[in-house]
């Protein structure tokens, strides 16, 4: 069965687009909720810690179901279960009810994030899958950027229960769209196993890029989760500059990944690396060395900057080595790397209240060092395969 690449590939940003609305809503509403539902901090933090929980359940479980089923089905149910979620969210009876809806929601966030990933990776030829996957991740970037904007604007005329509740209906709508897509065939014939198919965690190179993205994500976890407090306390900017700042974060990652996708797709990776760590680096060294506003945001951009290459460029290694079982790979790659968005990001909690908040940048730093040790590794590697 033939399908359009370029409808396909649009199917797919249209996906990540809504896993990046997705994971910046509930943050964007929960002062709302916390009124809704009278929680105090404690109930409102375990509402965060139900989402990375769903995360993390689907994307174990997209990679075999794609390889197995292919991948219309599982992009419909996502959508189902996002909309599910976000209706949640909206007009949830109670508190419980709340969080078995933001279970739910993450379930199907964690499935269509790995899903389109896979997808476009399969779609792509085995050269250009990085810039592929990074075109892809500036979607991401569009619906975590623009979520708040239009909650913002939008909350002056209308509840935040109606805005939540329209992009539910939206994706919904998109599921029906997923229905009439033709997607490439499932690689496999002899139903899904998700035990068996991951006898390719034995291989050491998978391994690697998985621990690397381990660092990336948990890198990138404690700049958005920490950094506000980071600006607060060490600089004394206020918390609504310091957010400010933050955005401009994903924005350099939104735009340098487009540029990966585009403008520098022909240069050659270890040149990509090279400066991204470069940029990475001087944000980290400008972030430590920061006493004003406009100096932080300069840091946070290119930190951003820097990190984006992480998952797209790994992801694409990932695809090229294992096409045959790239969902189960992508599966294995990401849980690994949520494992070390959670891991990391509680370690840095227990160093800021041990140590303080001004040790964010030294963990940072000792991120960015293991990732530069591990790619140069991973790199050497690569070689030898071909």
């Amino acid at each position: 069965m033939t399908y359009n690449k370029k409808i396909v590939f649009a199917g797919a940003c249209l996906g990540m687009l809504f896993f990046g609305i997705g994971l910046i809503t509930l943050g964007s509403v929960i002062p709302s909720l916390k009124m809704k539902y009278a929680l105090d901090d404690i109930a409102a933090g375990a509402l965060f810690s139900i989402l990375p929980l769903g995360i993390l359940i689907g994307s174990l479980v997209f990679g075999p179901f794609c390889d197995s089923y292919g991948y219309k089905l599982l992009l419909f149910l996502s959508c189902i279960f996002l909309f599910a979620g976000f209706e949640g969210i909206a007009y949830a009876a109670s508190a419980a009810v709340l969080k078995g809806c933001i279970l739910v929601f993450g379930i199907g966030a964690g499935a269509i994030n790995g899903a389109t990933n896979a997808l476009v990776s399969d779609i792509s030829d085995k050269e250009r899958k990085g810039a592929s996957l990074s075109l892809l991740g500036v979607f991401f970037g569009l619906g975590a950027l623009g979520m708040p904007s239009v909650l913002g604007i939008l909350q002056r005329r209308y509840s935040y229960e109606t805005i939540v509740s329209v992009v539910g209906f939206i994706i919904l709508a998109v599921s029906i769209f997923y229905l009439f897509l033709r997607f490439p065939a499932p690689k496999q014939t002899t139903g899904m196993s998700i035990v068996k198919n991951f006898y390719i965690i034995k291989d050491p190179l998978l391994l690697l890029i998985a621990f690397f993205l381990f660092c990336q994500s948990s890198f990138e976890a404690i700049i958005n989760n920490w950094t506000t407090t980071y600006l607060r306390y060490r600089i004394g900017i206020e918390v609504d500059k310091s957010l400010y700042a933050l955005s401009l974060f994903v924005a350099g990652m939104t735009v340098m990944r487009l540029l990966l996708g585009s403008v520098f797709k022909n240069v050659s990776v270890s040149r990509l690396w090279t400066g991204c760590f470069a940029m990475t680096l001087t944000g980290l060294l400008l972030l430590s060395f920061a006493s004003s506003f406009p100096v932080s945001v300069v840091a946070l951009l290119l930190t951003g900057m820097g990190l984006a290459a992480g998952f797209p460029i790994m992801l694409g290694f990932v695809g090229s080595r294992y096409e045959k079982l790239s969902g189960t790979a992508f599966s294995l790659v990401l849980v690994i790397a949520l494992t070390g968005n959670m891991i990391i990001n509680y370690v840095m909690g227990a160093v800021a209240q041990a140590y303080g908040i001004r040790h964010l940048v030294t963990v940072a730093i000792i991120e960015w060092t293991v990732m530069v040790l591990l790619c140069a590794i991973i790199l050497n590697k690569l070689k030898t395969y071909k």
